[in-house]
């Protein structure tokens, strides 16, 4: 059975075979293709439009926003600190005490002899004593050693005074008789007599003599060994007077006393801290510096130290060579008068600087920046509310500027501030 449709140029039969359509107008296919062009223009208007409402929007006020420039950038490192006294003396104990009272509390100004706390050892006394018995002692030995010795050197003198008196007599009989032996006067038995006497004589004096060179050199002896014993004893008597002096506790040097751990009853140990003295006038900063910043420190490097108050210069004057909790710490000695705000133990800020980059293209530092690193940062479009990310390269990097080696020219605004929790943005909205 055939099927018939009617058309506007009459009815055409519709079958297995083709059906003969009638072309279309040239101007109708113009219209068709502006048509289709302006739907995809609206298209893609409206899916931008889409696209920029859907980008999320954030404040911008809590943004830390900062241009890219170019010139001489100042390489630094930052850390905290304290200020603490050049001089700084600790007060400890020298034996087993009993602190007595106190007599001065901390924030007084103290001078050396200044007798800060009393303490009590009686066995320290008792010793004090003893010693001072045993060189009263030797005192006396010596003493009776210089008489004794002096007696029996006179005794001695005394022998031989006699002997030679006995001798020069005996040389002279011995001249007489010979003359009267060789006149005939005097047997030769006699004369022979006379001549040992005289030699024994002489012999009695040489020996005497000699015994007394002996004796004195003995004396000598003794007495430079009871003397050795005498000075020994005085240095122990001498000890034992500072050890009871030191339980008089005593600042040891002007300044301001810091610290004093002592009550009245408390016990103490040889060792023991008892005060801290130091001079306020004269303070310096210990500042911690991040071990992976701390590599380019150098001795004698310019530092700034913010007291809050005031900023002082200062020098970079030791460099600890250990790390501790991930910080090296640095001491920067202050320079100039200090101000009025200065005192021990006051936080403060400090930065030191490593180079001067002549001529770079720098920023602020952003948050996470690490040297020679990529990062992602929201670069603004200009004149405009948005945000791409972008890719930047750094350089060397500072406490508060890191070079930029590309990614970002000189102009550019970036945001240098914490994003990490919009890391799945490409583009973001700043209002």
């Amino acid at each position: 059975m055939r099927q018939v449709a009617i058309l506007e140029s009459g009815p055409t039969i519709l079958g297995g075979m083709d059906v003969q359509r009638a072309p279309v107008p040239r101007s109708r296919r113009r219209l068709l293709w502006f048509s289709g062009v302006g739907v995809a223009v609206v298209g893609l208007t409206l899916t931008g439009s889409l696209w920029r409402t859907a980008a999320p929007k954030i404040d911008g006020s809590g943004l830390f926003i900062d241009t890219v420039r170019r010139g001489q950038m100042v390489r630094s490192v930052q850390g905290p600190g304290q200020l603490v006294p050049e001089e700084v003396r600790w007060v400890t104990a020298t034996a087993t005490a009993h602190v007595e009272r106190v007599l001065v509390r901390p924030g007084a100004s103290v001078e050396a002899d200044t007798v800060l706390a009393d303490l009590s050892n009686p066995d320290l006394e008792l010793q004090a004593l003893e010693a001072q018995r045993q060189l009263a002692a030797a005192r006396a030995a010596l003493a009776n050693l210089d008489a004794t010795s002096q007696r029996e050197r006179l005794a001695q003198q005394s022998v031989i005074a006699g002997l030679r008196s006995d001798a020069a007599g005996a040389r002279r009989r011995e001249a007489a008789d010979l003359n009267l032996m060789e006149r005939g006067f005097l047997s030769t038995l006699e004369m022979a007599q006379t001549t040992d006497r005289s030699r024994t004589l002489a012999s009695r004096l040489s020996f005497e003599e000699k015994r007394l060179l002996a004796l004195e050199r003995g004396m000598e002896a003794q007495g430079v060994a009871q003397r050795s014993q005498l000075q020994q004893l005085g240095s122990l008597v001498a000890f034992r007077k500072s050890q009871l002096d030191h339980l008089h506790v005593r600042a040891g040097m002007s300044g301001v006393l810091q610290e004093l751990v002592l009550q009245a009853g408390q016990s103490v140990i040889p060792g023991a801290v008892l005060a801290k003295v130091a001079r306020p006038d004269r303070l310096k900063a210990e500042i911690r510096i991040p071990e992976i910043e701390a590599k380019d420190l150098a001795l004698g490097q310019d530092a700034t130290v913010d007291l809050r108050s005031s900023v002082v210069a200062g020098k970079v004057t030791h460099i600890d060579p250990n790390v501790q909790a991930g910080t090296v710490r640095i001491e920067v000695s202050l320079e100039g008068a200090l101000p009025k705000a200065a005192r021990p133990d006051l936080n403060v800020e400090a930065s030191i600087e490593i180079e001067r980059v002549p001529d770079a293209v720098y920023v602020g530092r952003p948050t996470g920046a690490q040297q020679g690193k990529n990062v992602l940062l929201y670069k603004l479009a200009p004149g405009g509310d948005e945000a791409c990310r972008t890719p930047v390269q750094l350089g060397k990097i500072s406490a508060r500027s890191v070079e930029v080696l590309s990614g970002l020219t000189v102009g550019d605004r970036v945001v240098l501030s914490d994003m990490s929790q919009w890391d799945h943005w490409d583009r973001l909205r700043i209002r």
